[in-house]
């Protein structure tokens, strides 16, 4: 093992400044993703608008538990806040899609923020049962009041129309991946700030961070602000790409996904939430079917064989990669750079 990490050569150095730093990584996936996007087929798109959604959700969630160290469990409740504000938005208003989807942010951000009062009190497996509440509850409000949400029809939701000839579902695409990219740079900032490294003195050690002069709670309650606020752009998203708000759309089994694949993916990276957003979106959907069509298997088996296959996944990532697949790539281009370096006089190596 390396006593001292090696250093890129200065052709794949970045600018030092963190903004800059960010953005030619956005600038660099905006490029690769509209050119991917123009080979894909309608439905193919549709995919890759999923994965970017899922991108934004476990990128919230990464932020909450991974960096501050707050495990929850209702990141689907708050997808269907942002769900569902844009359905009653595009269905009493008239507004952009861009302001439908600064109030499904706002929203979004300030049932975060009750539910977070409370939750600054709590750790651990008390947390994460408070947050399977609220996940749990949102089909008996639905069912309550089911003249504002809809009931189980629930609230249509009509796709941006998109300019000229382009094909719809590229163009919604093309927003959902802005979006996630747009997402992914604030948060790198906000990562890269005090802001982040308060985050993870509260993860390691409350008592030594409040000793250190981190209002502890104001820093939790912060997170899952910012956590809810992701969720509920990625709920709205999700609305877009469905057409339709409902229950249905948000079952327990989501927010145990969006946790599954930030561990696969990496939890505390923002990489690795793109990682795990595509195990998201294939896992459940067209892997497992394939599964279960080549097995043969029964429709009781085939409806759970999505969660069967995620926790399969899931032990077997955390033997062989317990820091999730960035972390696995993260650690073979370490190696890569030791393997190509030039041997230097100073190199001390431990065996």
């Amino acid at each position: 093992m390396l006593r001292h990490l090696p250093t890129p050569p200065s052709w794949l150095r970045l600018p030092r400044q963190p903004l800059l730093r960010h953005l030619v990584f956005a600038v660099a996936g905006g490029v690769y993703f509209y050119f991917l996007s123009l080979a894909l087929s309608s439905f193919n798109n549709y995919e890759l608008g999923e994965i970017a959604l899922y991108a934004i959700a476990i990128a919230g969630l990464s932020l909450l538990t991974g960096v501050s160290g707050q495990i929850s469990l209702g990141q689907g409740a708050f997808m269907a806040v942002g769900a569902y504000t844009l359905g009653e938005l595009e269905t009493h208003t008239s507004f952009n899609l861009v302001v439908e989807l600064l109030i499904a942010i706002a929203i979004s951000a300030v049932v975060g923020l009750v539910i977070a009062i409370p939750a600054t009190r709590l750790r651990g497996p008390y947390l994460a049962g408070m947050t399977l509440i609220l996940a749990l509850a949102l089909p008996f409000l639905s069912d309550q009041y089911s003249s504002f949400f809809g009931g189980d029809q629930g609230l249509a939701t009509t796709p941006p129309t998109p300019p000229g000839s382009i094909d719809p579902q590229r163009w919604l695409a093309w927003i959902q991946v802005l979006g996630a990219l747009v997402v992914m740079v604030l948060l790198a900032n906000l990562l890269s700030s005090r802001f982040g490294r308060a985050f993870r003195a509260v993860r390691d050690d409350e008592v030594a961070a409040e000793l250190a002069g981190i209002h502890v709670a104001r820093t939790k309650v912060i997170a899952f602000v910012v956590s809810s606020a992701c969720a509920g752009l990625a709920g709205a998203f999700l609305a877009l790409s469905t057409g339709v708000v409902n229950t249905g759309e948000f079952p327990l089994s989501l927010s145990i996904f969006v946790l599954a694949g930030m561990v696969l993916g990496g939890a505390g990276t923002l990489m690795g939430a793109w990682w795990g957003a595509i195990l998201v979106v294939y896992l459940p959907n067209e892997w497992s079917q394939s599964l279960a069509s080549a097995f043969n298997l029964d429709h009781l088996v085939s409806a759970n064989l999505a969660v069967i296959i995620f926790g399969a996944v899931l032990i077997v990532m955390m033997l062989a990669a317990p820091s999730g697949i960035q972390g696995g790539v993260n650690w073979g281009y370490r190696r890569l750079l030791a393997a190509t370096r030039p041997k230097q006089a100073g190199d001390i190596a431990e065996h």
